[in-house]
């Protein structure tokens, strides 16, 4: 699997698919992937593991988007005040949805282009999170919940 793309970025494997954290540098990549993952050791989520941080590679492939840490960042997430550390991860994933940090087009009642995004060619669900927002709650609401049909 060669990558098409290499992305700054965080993904954390949450159940069976994996969110992909974007945002501009500072914004709180690794933080959400770390609250991601301890959110699972409270029973928040059923599972999660880091797939990587900082940098990813994406890969458009029969209709799914797969990430993966980049080889040299394999297992390694920043702590703000801790530095590098080394935990499990997973080496390939699925993408079910792409937070965007910080977001400009965060609204309150997001329209529907607002809700997915296209990466290599793929469509993926989308959650976007405005600046000073804190996003684990939105996370876990979009993923344990259903859209109204409103």
């Amino acid at each position: 699997m060669a990558p098409d793309s290499t992305i700054h970025a965080s993904a954390v494997l949450a159940g069976p698919k994996a969110i992909l954290i974007r945002g501009p540098s500072g914004s709180g990549k690794s933080l959400l992937a770390w609250n991601l993952i301890n959110a699972a050791s409270q029973k928040l989520l059923p599972f999660a593991r880091l797939v990587g941080d900082d940098r990813l590679e994406v890969i458009g492939q029969s209709g799914r988007l797969l990430v993966r840490p980049a080889q040299a960042l394999s297992g390694l997430i920043e702590i703000h005040g801790l530095g590098i550390r080394r935990l499990p991860f997973e080496a390939v994933a699925v993408v079910g949805w792409v937070v965007d940090l910080a977001a400009a087009d965060a609204a309150r009642l997001p329209g529907a282009k607002a809700t997915t995004t296209s990466i290599e060619g793929v469509s993926v669900a989308r959650l976007a999170v405005a600046a000073g927002m804190t996003a684990l709650p939105m996370v876990l609401a979009a993923l344990r919940t259903s859209p109204a049909g409103n």
